[in-house]
């Protein structure tokens, strides 16, 4: 594999006056920066639509896109929109509550104008029935209802057993949505492509309970008769967590899903891979064993491990999908059973810098100590900036961090950075924070927190750095992007 360098950045965080970045002017200029810098893998978060808590790995849908990505200015040169019906927001956070308020509205106006007999539209809606006619419906009673969750529905709703046809017209709104966002999306990764910038997309190994997923296939989740979660999922306690992580996601029915040779989860990879070039699993240890929690339990300290499917499934997605790319997030106090699953399977697991400064020489978290198949970061979307890490350390963290580096500089995130890309991990990703060398303010998600979460905007002006991140590339050959066609 030739060693490679590439950017964590998300959609919703490109810069821009919509209220969300989105996947218009600033997505193509942020690929032009990316060519620029030498950069060639471009790592963005999932981009399924958000719900209660504004978490991508929260969703109605583990196939749709995010409605708010769709970029506005675009529809106004489609014809769809009047420039005088284009929200303004201050471009330095996302608000999302205002754009949830606001953005529909917005894009109704637009679908009024919209020639449904189009035959791009027609198309894209039957190649899109196996997902979408539910997805769409799904939205369209969630909206009758107050957007309230499925299980407070009546019976005939929850169940699927009551007459839809009322909902037929509200439910177009919902596919016309989904033809803008992936039309935007194509195009926009087609242009990456182009330049030799291939796509890593982020898979959350869960769905939400409040999901189409769930609503339209209860049978391949742990539910009672009544359709209600009888376990769910987490982490139990550990050092960072005194109670765990109860994440609340209902649980997948493991013998059901090996009974259909897991053609529910084929299908959403395939999904997955007309996305993106590349696969992260989020919380891959659960394929190997996962944490299962009694469902009226309000914290995680008790639950039991159980077996997941194991290899037995990645060599179902290998034949079905011709060995796709996949990346193992293996991240957390590990089983052996998961090191071996991430062995067998031959994906590169991941490293992170910030979790390497513990005085052990051998700490696997560490630059010198990484093998070439792994994809090293300096932290995820879930750490802190490296700058406002390093600045929350106690004065012994900091001296550990500096003796370790042998560092005694200002600029710690340019110092490991430069580490990461010196080592011999194949893949380096930084977050666009880091190479930005940004403050805690910038972070953008803290786990088992509400609020105040997904909202960090890059400011215009960040091309100023390619010239550096370029040196880097050259210096410790991690591939430039030669204009290229993606295959």
């Amino acid at each position: 594999m030739e060693r490679k360098a590439g950017v964590l950045m998300h959609i919703s965080s490109l810069p821009g006056a919509r209220g969300i970045g989105s996947l218009g002017k600033a997505a193509y200029a942020f690929v032009d920066f990316m060519r620029d810098a030498g950069l060639s893998l471009w790592q963005v978060l999932p981009l399924c639509p958000t719900s209660y808590g504004d978490s991508p790995y929260q969703s109605p849908s583990a196939l749709a896109g995010n409605p708010y990505f769709i970029d506005l200015d675009m529809l106004v040169a489609d014809g769809l929109l009047k420039p005088s019906e284009l929200p303004e927001y201050p471009p330095d956070t996302v608000d999302y509550a205002a754009v949830y308020a606001e953005r529909f509205d917005t894009l109704e106006k637009a679908f009024r104008r919209f020639d449904a007999t189009r035959a791009d539209y027609i198309k894209f809606k039957s190649d899109n029935a196996y997902w979408l006619d539910d997805y769409a419906l799904f939205m369209a009673v969630k909206k009758s209802q107050g957007m309230r969750s499925w299980d407070t529905w009546s019976v005939g709703l929850r169940r699927r057993t009551a007459s839809m046809t009322r909902y037929a017209g509200r439910a177009e709104f919902y596919k016309f949505l989904q033809y803008l966002f992936f039309a935007q999306w194509h195009a926009l990764k087609a242009y990456a492509n182009k330049r030799g910038i291939k796509i890593v997309g982020d898979m959350p190994i869960y769905v939400a309970y409040d999901s189409v997923d769930v609503w339209s296939h209860p049978e391949l989740f742990l539910l009672d008769p009544e359709l209600a979660k009888t376990s769910v999922a987490g982490v139990p306690p550990d050092y960072f967590s005194a109670d765990g992580q109860l994440w609340g996601n209902p649980l997948y029915d493991w013998d059901r899903m090996r009974e259909t040779n897991y053609a529910w989860w084929v299908t959403r990879m395939r999904k997955a891979f007309e996305l993106y070039d590349i696969v992260r699993i989020d919380h891959f240890r659960a394929f190997a064993d996962y944490y299962a929690i009694p469902a009226d339990r309000t914290d995680a300290r008790v639950g039991e491990w159980k077996l997941g499917p194991n290899k037995e499934f990645f060599t179902v997605v290998d034949r079905e999908l011709n060995s796709p790319k996949i990346i193992a997030e293996d991240l957390g106090e590990l089983h052996d059973c998961v090191r071996e699953l991430v062995r067998e399977t031959g994906y590169p697991g991941m490293k992170i810098m910030q979790f390497a400064f513990d005085g052990n020489p051998n700490n696997e978290f560490y630059y010198t100590n990484y093998g070439k198949n792994c994809v090293a970061y300096t932290g995820t979307h879930d750490n802190d900036t490296t700058r406002g890490w390093f600045d929350s350390l106690d004065e012994s963290g900091k001296a550990m961090v500096r003796s370790t580096l042998g560092y005694d500089g200002e600029n710690i995130a340019a110092e490991i950075i430069e580490r990461l890309f010196s080592s011999a991990a194949d893949t380096v990703i930084v977050p666009m924070q880091d190479f930005l060398d940004l403050p805690s303010t910038a972070r953008m998600n803290t786990p088992s927190t509400l609020g105040g979460n997904w909202t960090w905007r890059c400011a215009d002006g960040y091309a100023a750095c390619a010239a550096k991140i370029k040196a880097l590339v050259e210096k410790y050959d991690r591939d430039s992007t030669d204009e290229q066609t993606v295959r």
